[in-house]
């Protein structure tokens, strides 16, 4: 028997919200009352250009509504989550409107760190979003996309940002998994309005992701470069670092709408990642379902996983210049010799105060220490994660005898 990867307070907090989910019969109606008091907390109307971005969130909340056993908090959270996202796009709409100049901001060679879930993504950005030279977005920014405000006006935007996340407590996982911090730099899938993050980290929404396998995302990095826009605006420039693992399927969108866009790609054994993406997923979704199906989870990762990387080494093969290889096993094992080579790809100038920053992140301990899994857990073996990723391991394996994006 497995054990439960929530707190007992959420069981609870589950039964008192259960009339809340009556919603959940009529999500149209739900949505369209979710919808106005967006458009009333924003003090904005919804115009024509919005009605596509709604009309599509109208469609993931059907679509999640449906889910077995989709739990009262993960309803709720579904909702909110997709108010709050209308409510910053009204604002950034608005904002552009207003001020005209923010959309003639350039947005010059962005940096995006992709590479499967569990792969170092997160050590990359971080260091990469520190250097001088640099910035990432965010969380708060992401949640609430804004010019710069007054101190007192950040200080409560960033209360509510932890209060909007503070669901994560009911998952003790999350402290070491993955800790959620408004005031740190995360990963862009807070601004882009959907992917595959919904069907893997929320709940399996089949219908969803058949959708999303079809849709053109250029108008979600197009959002995403309108919301950089702004943070950027009245602000040092500086080179955007952005991180999210499944941009890895989408780079020649990303390609298209940042021109000299740079992409770091971290690699690492699928046996590892398999079994600590399942993990990470089980736990995301234990707190949307009442019961997240750990094998249906494992075939999902196994199906979604495989293709990412094969869309990102078709993009690879065309634009290899583009593209720089960070292996894990060098990452971790020679740190102070792949980040200043990795900088000095990047066009990044390695200094000092960078050495004694990356002494400080490696002091730290690693907080996957206490992420546990297990590949049988999700109905897995390593021979069937082998056999998905045949044609990726062969190439990965050399990757660790390369010099970084040789």
């Amino acid at each position: 028997m497995h054990r439960s990867r929530t707190t007992a307070r959420l069981r609870v907090i589950n039964t008192a919200l259960k009339p809340m989910t009556r919603g959940a019969r009529d999500p149209e109606r739900a949505w369209a009352k979710a919808v106005q008091e967006a458009q009333d907390a924003a003090g904005l109307h919804a115009d024509a250009d919005d009605q596509a971005w709604i009309a599509d969130f109208r469609y993931l909340i059907s679509c999640a509504a449906r889910v077995p056993g989709l739990a009262p908090v993960g309803w709720m959270t579904s909702i909110l989550d997709a108010k709050a996202r209308l409510v910053n796009r009204l604002r950034i709409r608005e904002l552009h409107r207003r001020n005209p100049e923010i959309g003639r901001e350039r947005i010059t060679e962005p940096i995006f760190v992709v590479g499967l879930p569990r792969t170092a993504t997160t050590l990359a950005h971080q260091i990469l979003a520190a250097a001088p030279e640099c910035r990432g977005p965010l969380l708060w920014e992401m949640v609430h996309t804004d010019l710069e405000l007054p101190v007192e006006d950040t200080a409560r935007i960033v209360r509510a940002a932890k209060k909007q996340f503070q669901a994560t407590k009911y998952a003790p996982d999350f402290g070491h998994v993955h800790p959620v911090d408004p005031e740190r730099p995360e990963e862009s899938m807070f601004l882009l309005p959907h992917g595959l993050y919904h069907v893997l980290f929320h709940a399996p929404m089949p219908d969803y992701q058949e959708w999303f396998a079809a849709r053109d995302t250029t108008p979600d990095y197009e959002y995403l470069r309108m919301a950089l826009q702004v943070l950027q605006y009245g602000r040092e420039r500086k080179r955007w670092v952005l991180k999210y693992p499944m941009d890895l399927g989408q780079l020649p969108t990303i390609r298209e709408v940042f021109p000299g866009a740079r992409i770091v790609w971290t690699h690492r054994d699928p046996a590892t990642v398999i079994g600590s993406t399942c993990s990470l997923a089980d736990l995301c979704q234990s707190l949307f379902v009442t019961r997240p199906d750990r094998e249906a989870i494992g075939n999902l990762v196994l199906d979604v996983l495989p293709q990412t990387v094969a869309a990102g080494r078709a993009f690879r093969q065309r634009r290899l210049g583009d593209v720089i290889d960070v292996p894990y096993f060098q990452l971790v094992s020679d740190p102070t010799r792949v980040i200043p080579e990795l900088y000095d790809r990047l066009g990044l100038t390695w200094t000092q105060q960078d050495g004694e920053r990356l002494t400080g992140v490696l002091r730290n301990p690693a907080r996957d220490r206490k992420h546990e899994y297990s590949l049988r857990d999700y109905g897995l073996t390593p021979e069937r994660v082998e056999d998905a990723f045949k044609d990726y391991l062969p190439w990965m394996n050399t990757l660790n005898f390369s010099r970084i994006g040789k």
